[in-house]
């Protein structure tokens, strides 16, 4: 799978967690009606699902992911939320991916 096949299935990842997360959430916190919660455990099982189609170990997948998540749930934020990042958030953001390639691409032995 190539780099950019990767980040493009995590960043789908990220969206099917974080809906499957907020759906609740305004169920929750905003009142809204009960049905929401069938299009987010639909979304969380699309979540789960869409980890096991990368072809490393599940750990290193695991790992890796979560940089992408933070760097999707930033985006969220100020796409849904209507909250704009600071620089330190985006400064936060390019160090976890640094962190995040170096997990996912080093080369490595057998």
């Amino acid at each position: 799978m190539t780099a950019s096949a990767t980040f493009g299935l995590f960043i789908l990842t990220a969206i099917a967690e974080i809906v499957g997360c907020y759906l609740p959430w305004l169920w929750l916190k905003k009142s809204a009606p009960g049905w929401v919660l069938l299009p987010a455990a639909a979304s969380l099982f699309l979540f789960a699902w869409l980890l096991t189609l990368h072809p490393t170990a599940a750990g290193r997948v695991y790992a890796a992911y979560g940089g992408v998540y933070v760097s999707v749930a930033l985006v969220w934020l100020w796409l849904i939320d209507g909250v704009r990042p600071h620089a330190w958030d985006f400064l936060g953001v390019s160090v976890i991916l640094l962190g995040m390639g170096i997990i996912m691409f080093a080369p490595r032995s057998g």
